[in-house]
Order: structure tokens, then C-alpha cells, then sequence
């Protein structure tokens, strides 16, 4: 592990020679790959420097322990090399899960698609409150919501949402939202106050680049229409909403938000490419199935991943068994105990897995 930690603060070191370069200064492209290159690693270099100095200072205090040193002295000393002890187990732990391999997409914007499932009105009202959740969410973070396309209905719920997050870090929290949600409830539309259940689905994908996904003219079908609200009132007259229809694969998405039909083509293509990303994923993974099973959660949108109790005024998530009495938090936002959780249950698997390599 050593060797690995001192070869990745080697770079680190080649970097910010290469980043002061006039060379690399004056190339746009490769400055800006340097530097993300360094920021991906600063945080592991850091660590490794402390670790080192920790090392020297227990070396150091165990060195004094051979001079002749009074009572009290010799207490200190145990004092601090107990504590630089302690320091290096942290440490050391803190540096194994810096080097597990990391998911590329982890800093990427996201686009998040929420369906009403299982339910009618109900499931539509309930996407409309995951929408709510993940918007009050996003606002913690300091990250942005931009809707892509909505059919609401008239109630106020969501047929279907899809809208982008952008924030870096977005895709390393949201991704764990991928799957079935499903809500206990006595729905508004129930006149005789029986609890319902419902379900409403999320699929979470990474914002792909142009050169990671690329698309054919010739591969499209665009169509145009009018935009409508709710109900299927008319928004406006002119056709600005985009239909695109990939024909290798069938896959076709809709962008009605924008009123420019450049900017709702725009925004269609990146859904799009998300898709076909999304798709070729899965079949590589399907490949490895066998090593999908150790992971949190398949991410599928048919998996029942948590529950939302409204009676109970609970929340169980259903992949790491935890459960917490506190959903109106939640629904306003408050995820991080339920994502750290799920973040903390991925890296032991990992660490589980390094272990048996």
C-alpha cells in the first residue's frame, strides 16, 4: 500500500510541475486535465503526508524511550506515542478507502427520472413529493434543479418528472435513489380514510458527454408538437416541445420545458444519451452479475429499495435494513443519514472484496 500511496504523491508532485509549464498554461485541454487529474488525488496526498509524519513521530517518541528519562517524562512520551498510535490506525483506515477504486461518474451531474407506479393519482402525487424531497435535497447540497420535461396531472402529482442536478458530487449521493418507492398512506384521494400503497420509481443517471455517447443524425426521428400543462392545457401555440425517437433502440424522449426548441432539443439529447449510456451499462453488468450481488442495491427501477410509512412516520430503507422515525425530515430533505449509510454499506463491500483479491 505504501508503494502505491508514494507513486500517487510522486504525481501529484509531477503535476504541479507540469501545471506551472508555460506549455501546458497556454494548452487549454491539457491544463484543464491536469488539474483535474491533481484535485482527484489532492485529498489522498494529504492524507499520506500526515500519515508519514504520524510514522516519524512514533519512530521518534519510541527512540526516546531508549534515553534515560525521569517519571515524568517518560509519561509524556507514552502519552503522545499512544495517541500518534491511535492516529496511525485511523489514518491507515482513512487511506485504504482513498484507494478503492472510485466511480468515474461519482462527480458528474445527474439526471433523475420519477415515475408514479403502482397506484393511480396516488403514485403520481407521491412522485410529486420524492420530486419536492430531492429539490429540498438538492438546495442543502448547493446544487441546482433544472426540469426537463413534467406531465403533471391534476391534482398537483407527476405522470412522469424528469429533471437535471447539477452540483459536483451530485451522482456519488444520488445515485443510491435508483429503484421502487413506495408510500403507506391514507391517500387524499380516499374519502374512507383506509391506508393505501403505493409506488412511485427513480432511475438516477450520470450526465454523459457528447464524446462518451455519440449520436447519429440518421439514427433520430424529431418530432414537434405544442407544449401542455396539465390536464392538456395548452401552454403555448407555438411548437416548441422536442420528441426524439432513437430507432436502433426505440428508446424516445420528450423535452417540452424550454420555450426555444433549440434549448428542448438541447435538453432531450442529453437525457437521450443518458439512456444509451444507462443501457450499455447494464448490459456489461449483466456480464457480471454474479459480482452485482455484492454491491447496495442492483439499482434497478423495479427493485423495492425503501418504504415510506405515513401512520408510523417512518422511513425503512430496505437494502441496509435501516429505519428512522422521522419523515416529515425526510421528505423535506434531510437524506444525509440515510446516504452516508448507504455510501458507508457500499465501502465495506468494497473492502470486503479488496480483502479476498
Amino acid at each position: 500500500m505504501i508503494d502505491r500511496l508514494q507513486a500517487i504523491e510522486d504525481r501529484y508532485n509531477q503535476l504541479s510541475d507540469l501545471l506551472c509549464d508555460p506549455e501546458v498554461i497556454n494548452n487549454p485541454e491539457k491544463l484543464r486535465t491536469y488539474a483535474k487529474e491533481q484535485a482527484d488525488i489532492e485529498e489522498t496526498v494529504q492524507v499520506f503526508r500526515e500519515y508519514k509524519k504520524v510514522v516519524k513521530g512514533i519512530a521518534d517518541a519510541k527512540s526516546m524511550f531508549q534515553e534515560k528519562l525521569d517519571d515524568e517524562m517518560r509519561e509524556l512520551v507514552k502519552m503522545e506515542l499512544d495517541e500518534l498510535t491511535e492516529r496511525e490506525a485511523d489514518l491507515k483506515e482513512k487511506l485504504t478507502v482513498l484507494l478503492l477504486p472510485k466511480d468515474p461518474n461519482d462527480d458528474k451531474n445527474v439526471i433523475v427520472e420519477i415515475r408514479g407506479a403502482v397506484g393511480g393519482e396516488e403514485a403520481a402525487l407521491f412522485a410529486g413529493d420524492l420530486f419536492r424531497m430531492y429539490t429540498r435535497y438538492a438546495e442543502r447540497n448547493g446544487w441546482k434543479i433544472d426540469v426537463i420535461d413534467a406531465a403533471e396531472t391534476d391534482l398537483g402529482g407527476y405522470k412522469e418528472i424528469i429533471f437535471m442536478v447539477n452540483g459536483k458530487g451530485a451522482y456519488s449521493k444520488l445515485k443510491f435513489e435508483s429503484g421502487g418507492h413506495r408510500v403507506q398512506r391514507v391517500p387524499a384521494t380516499e374519502s374512507g380514510g383506509r391506508i393505501h400503497t403505493s409506488m412511485a420509481t427513480v432511475a438516477v443517471l450520470p450526465e454523459v458527454e457528447e464524446v462518451e455517447v455519440e449520436i447519429h443524425e440518421k439514427d433520430l426521428r424529431i418530432d414537434t408538437f405544442c407544449s401542455t400543462g396539465p390536464g392538456g392545457q395548452s401552454v403555448n401555440t407555438t411548437q416548441s416541445a422536442i420528441r426524439i425517437t432513437h430507432l436502433p433502440t426505440g428508446i424516445v424522449v420528450s423535452c417540452q420545458d424550454e420555450k426555444s426548441q433549440l434549448k428542448n432539443k438541447e435538453k432531450a439529447l442529453k437525457v437521450l444519451r443518458a439512456r444509451l449510456y444507462e443501457k450499455q451499462q447494464q448490459e456489461q453488468q449483466a456480464e457480471l452479475a454474479a459480482a452485482r450481488k455484492s454491491q447496495v442495491g442492483s439499482g434497478d427501477r423495479s427493485e423495492r429499495i425503501r418504504t415510506y410509512n405515513f401512520p408510523q412516520s417512518r422511513v425503512t430503507d430496505h437494502r441496509v435494513g435501516l429505519t428512522l422515525h422521522r419523515l416529515d425530515a425526510v421528505l423535506q430533505g434531510d437524506l444525509d443519514e440515510i446516504i452516508n449509510t448507504l455510501i458507508a454499506a457500499e465501502r465495506s463491500e468494497q473492502l470486503k472484496a479488496a480483502g479476498n483479491d
